[in-house]
């Protein structure tokens, strides 16, 4: 039986968070400029959370969705969820084309997308470029990114989501004895990262724009090297040579993105990211 909870009156939530219950949506749930005005969903049974399924439950997701301003749909199959559950990575591009499906007409609906679908080139990606996905899980972020553009009417912003600082395999996924590939430099392979406290923010900001593109990088300005990463959050980390080809770059281009959120200047170090992450560990 599908029940609802919510700590806040559904009629004054602008903005419906679809896979709040995830890692990733745990971190917006915790930075949220408005926590009041979110209102979350998940599968699962959580405090504050309107749990329903969204490929299953059709009259739940379109009522959650029937009185915010946006929506924000996370819900997706990555890797390691397809492997621990043999759910489909096609699921990826159900669960958009049924979050679009439930926003009524005027409800922007946001579609989290990944970096992956970019492939192996160094960047700055641009999101005019071409993209030539590598993986699996790129080429089903692509394929959902195409049928959501296709069904939405232009209404559908996907977001291209670079490394998100806690959600990732090092800062995140670090361990004892964490070995990091040395470059001919004497660098670390650097990557296009972004705060989980700035991320929120700049979700929200896009929530409440007047306009958005149809596809939107989205990272802090920069690179951010993984030894500085660790570095900063004081955890211990050794070199090693590189196994085999090593991928030293991945940038992504954030000129369309800043002309809509501004950065401030520790938004966008190791440092300054390192913070958010410890932050919203502490609210945890």
């Amino acid at each position: 039986m599908r029940s609802i909870v919510s700590e806040s009156n559904p009629k004054e939530c602008q903005v419906l968070l679809l896979g709040a219950g995830g890692r990733l949506g745990g971190m917006l749930c915790g930075h949220w400029p408005r926590p009041g005005a979110l209102q979350k969903q998940s599968r699962k049974d959580l405090p504050g959370m309107l749990r329903f399924d969204p490929l299953s439950d059709a009259d739940a997701l379109k009522e959650a969705a029937s009185c915010v301003q946006a929506v924000v749909c996370l819900s997706g199959v990555t890797p390691a969820h397809a492997a621990a559950t043999g759910d489909a990575m096609h699921l990826n591009t159900d669960l958009a084309c049924a979050a679009i499906a439930a926003a009524p007409e005027g409800v922007r609906v946001f579609l989290a997308s990944s970096a992956a679908v970019y492939g192996a080139a160094d960047g700055p990606h641009l999101e005019t470029d071409p993209v030539s996905p590598v993986s699996s899980y790129g080429a089903a972020k692509r394929a959902m990114e195409q049928a959501a553009l296709a069904h939405g009417e232009g209404r559908i912003c996907v977001l291209r989501i670079g490394n998100v600082a806690g959600a990732d395999a090092i800062l995140g996924g670090w361990r004892a004895g964490m070995t990091l590939d040395r470059l001919p430099d004497g660098r670390t392979p650097r990557r296009s990262y972004i705060g989980p406290k700035t991320l929120a923010r700049v979700i929200y900001t896009l929530c409440l724009a007047p306009e958005v593109p149809q596809i939107l990088n989205i990272a802090a300005p920069g690179l951010v090297e993984m030894g500085d990463l660790l570095d900063s959050a004081g955890l211990a980390w050794a070199p090693r040579a590189p196994q085999g080809p090593v991928i030293e770059e991945v940038a992504l281009g954030t000129a369309l993105l800043e002309r809509l959120y501004k950065f401030a200047p520790d938004e966008c170090t190791s440092a300054g990211m390192v913070a958010q992450w410890r932050e919203g560990r502490e609210r945890q």
